[in-house]
């Protein structure tokens, strides 16, 4: 019967540098490479049974590799309550100067002013700002609107945020794209996907939809909507993956739907595999279906 492995106290339940446990007599190599580790990163590890989140990782990243970085991207949303990255997500860091690639970290440099530097849960973060502008700097609108969204609707920045801190860094490479995101982020999306979809269609050409729009049909509750064009009645409802699990989930929505017909609306439906797939074809059916109720379609450029 094999031998269990042995686990030094002083390594039990925290992630510690391989090269400094052996010299340190508390491992040998042979030691280190069996099954009661787990490699976070090149020469950091941690026992495999203890469960680590993306904070774990990320406290792990600084403490370990780059003590000088600050924790942003998509790991600094995570830090100030957007849960959309894992244990299996790289840790995203920004350092002050290049630095070479690192297996499982997601690395920027560039400046930080002292401004857009906060401490989260004891980590230097940064603020909830400069956060978005290495999301939009570093990813597609869509992407970035992830996370952009969920952090308005915590209340921790707002449109208005956005759009002065693009003002304080005009031209700076990015503010264009941080003046565009704060037209696009809506505190309203309640789904990553909602999200996505919203920027997507305005970005081709389709108006800025209300997010979570209820509509109404005199006074009475009829339905509430994704995505909605109010002004001509249109709306764009998004079906997960879990869409009609059974019988009565179908009959309900089929009747919720016969109400927003009475009510005069034309109702679009898609789902993430069409968006993936066929995006032109759904910002077609939607345009399709805003002029057909009367939208004049984009401003001309003079």
């Amino acid at each position: 019967m094999p031998r269990r492995p042995t686990i030094p106290p002083a390594l039990r339940g925290v992630t510690f540098r391989g090269s400094a446990a052996m010299r340190d007599g508390l491992l040998t190599r042979g030691q280190l490479a069996s099954s009661a580790w787990r490699r976070l990163f090149r020469d950091v590890y941690v026992q495999r049974s203890v469960e680590i989140d993306h904070r774990g990782l990320c406290v792990a990243a600084v403490e370990h590799v780059l003590p000088s970085a600050v924790v942003t991207g998509a790991s600094a949303a995570y830090l100030h309550g957007v849960r959309l990255v894992g244990p299996d997500d790289p840790v995203e860091l920004l350092t002050p100067a290049p630095h070479g690639p690192v297996h499982g970290i997601r690395l920027h440099h560039g400046p930080l002013d002292p401004g857009d530097l906060v401490e989260v849960d004891g980590l230097r973060v940064a603020s909830p700002t400069r956060t978005v502008w290495d999301l939009v700097c570093h990813r597609d609108l869509a992407d970035a609107a992830r996370f952009v969204d969920p952090l308005l609707r915590l209340g921790r920045l707002t449109g208005d945020d956005l759009a002065k801190y693009a003002w304080e860094h005009r031209g700076e490479p990015g503010y264009r794209l941080m003046e565009q995101m704060a037209e696009l982020a809506d505190a309203g999306s309640e789904s990553p996907q909602e999200s996505r979809t919203c920027v997507e269609l305005v970005l081709a050409g389709v108006p800025k939809p209300r997010t979570q729009y209820v509509i109404r049909d005199g006074g009475r509750f009829v339905a509430r909507s994704d995505l909605a064009w109010p002004e001509y009645l249109v709306a764009l409802e998004y079906d997960g993956y879990d869409f009609h699990h059974d019988r009565s989930d179908l009959s309900r929505d089929r009747a919720r739907l016969n109400r927003q017909l009475i009510a005069g609306w034309l109702v679009i439906h898609v789902t993430g595999d069409r968006l993936r797939r066929d995006l032109p074809g759904v910002v077609a059916e939607v345009l399709a279906a805003l002029r057909s109720r009367g939208w004049p379609g984009p401003p001309r450029l003079p």
